[in-house]
This record gives structure tokens, sequence and C-alpha cells, in this order.
């Protein structure tokens, strides 16, 4: 695994705290060969139904009521967290729960409770998520816990956080200035799940430091053959403006309970990798599922043989406009063509991250090797395709520098003996070079 998520719609600050001093203590190893980031996602106004004393099997046919009278749990009614709930849903309207694991049809509302026919039934349990088939909850997309949450965050010093049901472009902006305000350096990774999103994508995405498609709640609000086009086309914006994308929810949903995958779920790997997603994700296949290492196993192996497949060095429609800088993408663009034609690993220094995002964009066919001397940027690049970073701290001698990171790299059995690799040297900070050049060089091992 590259990434830790740690969802803050489940358990409190001390369990997530434990997690973040593991993942830590993980990545202090020095016999490690990759190094984890920490992605804090915040829970959101997500609406959820109360307490219920025991779970409720509901039939097709049968009527069910939800009301915003707190404390009710009963065979026919259930609370809602959120007191606007009878305003935003109109009779007729589709009721969603666990994104349609169970349906409910609108049938008339009162002031206070919204009553229903169930449509698709099951086992209503506790806490389950609710939502209206195209409509958004008319909440904050920060709430009051999610500032909390943040704030740990940024005290736990975390490298991204993921923002729940992002509606427009406001919200990144307000969430970005608090955290300058803050001297935190951390990234922000918009989560598309919401009708409301789809409009303002480009503002949405532009504004932020990459996109996760979460295609669980995107799917509840929206039409469910929707949900692999927007996919494709979130993944093509990203692509486009130089931004990491992550696809996510049900890859590999079947191994919660059972030890291997369905054919189908290979496949949504498959697609999403060729589609050229950054990163794929799991969620409670690892969260409770009952083979968690297993199911890392297989997304790891479907993820390393289908980008084996993909070609890489073709011409970017954008060439040179995706990140507003045209040298450094033209250098990256063609360093990657070299590297490509040679058959050759890149070995990139960077300080600011920079050229080893700009090289992760154009997708060489090798590994990108990107050495860099600030840990924090060290976590930050374990999130882009086909980076591979590692801490060193530089010397004032570049000779040096390239001869220690080549060593690192043959003693951790990256690099053999007698294999040529392209050592790369450009971006916005200078290390030992002149301010106006760019340079790579072919070095063998």
């Amino acid at each position: 695994m590259n990434v830790a998520r740690l969802n803050m719609s489940h358990g409190d600050h001390a369990s997530h705290k434990k997690v973040i001093d593991l993942v830590k203590e993980c990545n202090e190893q020095s016999n490690k060969d990759n190094v984890i980031a920490i992605m804090l996602d915040t829970k959101g106004p997500e609406v959820r139904s109360g307490d219920l004393p025991q779970p409720i099997n509901l039939e097709c046919g049968q009527e069910f009521t939800f009301t915003i009278r707190r404390g009710v749990g009963t065979a026919d009614c259930v609370s809602v967290n959120y007191d606007d709930f009878v305003n935003d849903v109109e009779p007729g309207d589709m009721l969603l729960v666990d994104g349609g694991m169970m349906s409910f049809l609108v049938k008339s509302k009162t002031e206070e409770s919204v009553k229903c026919e169930v449509v698709d039934g099951g086992e209503l349990k506790s806490r389950r998520h609710l939502n209206v088939r195209g409509k958004s909850a008319t909440l904050p997309s920060i709430t009051e816990k999610d500032w909390e949450d943040i704030k740990f965050g940024v005290d736990n010093k975390v490298d991204f956080y993921a923002v729940s049901f992002v509606k427009d472009a406001q919200v990144v902006h307000e969430l970005k200035n608090y955290l300058q305000s803050s001297g935190a350096d951390i990234h922000v990774i918009v989560k598309i799940e919401s009708a409301d999103s789809i409009p303002n994508l480009h503002s949405i995405i532009t504004a932020s430091d990459g996109a996760m498609v979460a295609r669980g709640d995107l799917g509840a609000e929206l039409p469910i053959e929707e949900v692999p086009l927007l996919q494709e086309e979130i993944i093509r914006i990203c692509r486009s403006m130089g931004k990491a994308v992550i696809v996510a929810t049900n890859m590999l949903e079947s191994m919660i309970v059972h030890p291997t995958p369905t054919r189908a779920e290979v496949s949504d790997i498959a697609i999403a990798v060729r589609e050229g997603a950054d990163a794929v994700m799991l969620s409670g296949e690892t969260a409770h599922g009952k083979f968690p290492l297993k199911a890392v196993k297989v997304m790891h192996t479907v993820a390393l043989r289908t980008e084996a497949t993909i070609l890489g060095g073709e011409l970017p429609a954008n060439l040179g406009k995706a990140f507003k800088n045209h040298m450094s993408e033209m250098f990256a663009y063609h360093a990657t063509i070299m590297s490509n034609t040679l058959g050759t690993s890149i070995v990139v220094f960077t300080r600011t991250g920079f050229m080893a995002v700009l090289l992760s964009h154009y997708r060489p066919s090798g590994t990108v090797f990107a050495f860099t001397n600030d840990k924090r940027i060290q976590q930050r690049l374990a999130l882009y395709q086909g980076v591979c970073p590692i801490y060193m701290e530089f010397t004032d001698d570049a000779e040096t520098s390239f001869s220690n990171a080549l060593t690192v790299l043959q003693k951790q059995g990256m690099v053999k003996e007698g294999e040529e690799v392209a050592l790369v040297q450009g971006g916005r900070q200078p290390i030992w070079r002149i301010q106006s050049t760019h340079n790579i060089q072919v070095r063998k091992v």
C-alpha cells in the first residue's frame, strides 16, 4: 500500500492517532522500500438514520416512516439526524439506504416526518447512510465536526485531506486559506460524490490538488449508469490538469467476506488503471473485511500487471499547458520519451516534488525514483503513479549525491549493476544546476 486513509466517519481521535503513530513507525524502518502517506477523509454532511434496538426486516410494499424527531426507533419509524430532511424531499422522490442496498418511494410528508413505501426491502440497521436520488442535502460541505478533525490533521501532520461532498470551489479555497494561516503543508483531495458537484467539476478540480471518484454516493445521487462515464470524465479532467486522481468504492467488495474477488472486480481495477488513475482505493475490504491482506495483494498484483501493458510516452493534447510551466513540462515529457526509448528507470532529485509529479504525469514505462531531502515531500509523492520516493540528505557536490543515490538503489535491489538509468535535473528549484538550465544524463550503475 502507498496511502493509509483515516475515515473520520468512524472511530475517534484517539483511535486514529494510534494508526498515525503506527504508520509513522512503519515509515521509520530503514529496510522498507516504500513510504506510506496519511490521508484524513472528512465525514462531511452525511445524512444518517438513527439508532435501532435491533435490525428491522422490511419487505416490498410495506409502509415506513423517517422522522426528524430524535430518539425514535420502532418497527415502522426511525429518526434521521438532519433537521431539514423533510424540506429536502418531495413525494415521488426515491430514498436510498447505503447507496441503494434498500430503496423507498416517498409517498407524503408532514412537518416532521416523511412517509415512504418500501421498493427494495432488506435489513435496516442503525446509523445507515441516506441519499435522495438526484439531490444533495443542503448542508455545508465542511461541518463543525470536520473542522475539529481538520485541526487534528494539522496537529498530526497528515499529508492529504479528502474532503467529502464538495459542491463548489469555494469550499476548497476556504480550507486552503485555513491551512495557509495555520502554516500547514497539507494537500487537498476533493471527493466527487454529490449531484451538485458535477456542474462545477472544472472549477472544483482546478482549486484542488487532486480528486477522488467516490462512486458509492455518486451512484446513489445520480443514475447508476452514469457512474462509469463520470469516472472516465473525472480522470480525464484530472490528467489534463496534472492533478492526482483516485478511484474508490466497491473495488473488491466481495473480498469483505470471500478470499477471492469476482472477475468483474478484477476488470474494474484494470479499467481504472488503464483510464489513468494514480491510485485505486480499498475501504470496507481492509477496514472490517475478513481478508484485508489478500485484498491489498490482489489490488497490487492487478494494477502492476495492467500497468505493464500500457505504452508510455504518448503525446498529450495539452503538452506544456497542464502545470503552467512550459519549459519544465517539455523537459519532463522528453525525458520520459528518452527513458522509454532506452528502457531505463528515471532518477530525479527534488526538493519540492514538482519534477517528480511532472514525470509521473507523462507516465514513463520505468519507475521514477524520486530522491528528496524533505520527508514531507517523500510521503506526499507516495500517491503519484509510478513514483518511488526515497529520502536522502543532499550533499553540496552533485557527483557525490548521484553516487549515493545509485548505491541506495543497488543496495535495495531496485537496480542492478551494469543497468542504465536516466538522471534528471529540472523543475522549479535548482539543486546543482544554474537556474535557467535543465539536464538529463544516462549513467551505468
